[in-house]
C-alpha cells in the first residue's frame, strides 16, 4: 500500500511515505471510557509525543469498555495506562500522563 501518513497529515508535518517502515516507537494508551482522566490522558500523550518523540511514533488507543480483552492483553489493572510496547523492553505508565519526568522515567527517556 503506498500513500501518506493519516496522522503525520493532518498535524501539518510533511508526508511520509507508507514504505519507510514503523516508526522505532509503539505504544498502547489503555483508557476507561470517555471519562475525564481518559481525554486528559490522550491529550498529554499527544503533546508529550509532539515534545519528546519527534522521530515518529505509533500510538493505538485501547478503550477497555469496549474492549475488555485488552487489559488482560497489555497486562493492565488500572487505566488509563501507558504500554511501550517498542522499542523492548515492555514498560508501563499508569495514569493521566500529566507529570512529564515520571513519564519519562516510565519510558525510560529520562537521560534523553
Amino acid at each position: 500500500m503506498t500513500g501518506t501518513s493519516p496522522t503525520k497529515a493532518a498535524t501539518g508535518a510533511p508526508p511520509v511515505p507508507d514504505d519507510v517502515g514503523p516508526p522505532p516507537w509503539r505504544l498502547c494508551l489503555v483508557v476507561a471510557g470517555g471519562s475525564g482522566r481518559s481525554r486528559r490522558a490522550i491529550e498529554n500523550l499527544t503533546a508529550f509525543c509532539a515534545a519528546h518523540l519527534p522521530g515518529g511514533v505509533d500510538v493505538e488507543v485501547v478503550d477497555i469498555y469496549r474492549h475488555p480483552e485488552m487489559a488482560q492483553r497489555y497486562q493492565v489493572i488500572a487505566a488509563p495506562t501507558l504500554v511501550r510496547l517498542a522499542p523492548l523492553p515492555v514498560r508501563r505508565v499508569v495514569g493521566d500522563l500529566s507529570q512529564t519526568a515520571a513519564v519519562l522515567r516510565g519510558l525510560e527517556l529520562a537521560g534523553t
